[in-house]
């Protein structure tokens, strides 16, 4: 085979590779800007101010800092989220039983009422049960559903680190493409391989 055929064929394949990465950062870039927009838009529409402080005295320095940096602002990010989450609601929820056990004891304090619905003691606990299932279904389900936000905007943070990656790569492809259309011109035309 000529020399100058197989460089022609290896730089036309780089060719290709250096346009399909520079697509692929394209579109990875595309889906960050979408995750980190819809994200902060969707926080946003919220409106959920960010604490001064978790509440939790033994919360570690980070968590401190973390809240006393973002007090007051309106939750934007995927990180506001996760941090609110995990050290705001699942703070003041530690003390509250998990929703099965609530759900439960709700219905058993349901039952124990429908037995004798005339007892105040009963009709007292009952709402007290019914309240607290209540309380701890709303907490759970606004932290997961900001877990979840926190989940996507990180899948748009790692969308754009791969864009970038991903655009670096193009860019030394059409570079090696370029040493390549130089080597095809600097090749004598009978050298073979």
């Amino acid at each position: 085979m000529k020399r100058i055929t197989f460089d022609k064929m290896v730089t036309f394949v780089g060719f290709g590779l250096a346009v399909f990465l520079l697509v692929a950062a394209g579109l990875l870039n595309w889906g960050a800007t979408f995750a980190t927009d819809t994200v902060a838009s969707q926080l946003e529409a919220q409106q959920i101010t960010m604490p001064a402080e978790n509440g939790d005295p033994n919360a570690d320095e980070a968590t401190v800092a973390f809240f006393a940096e973002n007090a007051d602002l309106i939750m934007s990010t995927g990180k506001q989220a996760q941090m609110y989450a995990d050290y705001y609601i699942a703070f003041h929820m530690s003390g509250m039983p998990p929703y099965a056990a609530a759900s439960g004891a709700s219905r058993a304090a349901a039952g124990a009422l429908a037995a004798d619905p005339t007892n105040l003691e009963l009709q007292a606990a009952a709402a007290k049960a019914s309240s607290t299932v209540e309380t701890v279904f709303k907490g759970e389900t606004l932290r997961g559903m900001l877990l979840n936000a926190y989940a996507f905007g990180t899948l748009g943070d790692i969308a754009a680190i791969a864009a970038k990656v991903t655009f670096g790569g193009a860019i030394l492809m059409f570079v090696f493409v370029i040493l390549g259309i130089r080597h095809i011109r600097r090749t004598p035309s009978d050298a073979t391989i």
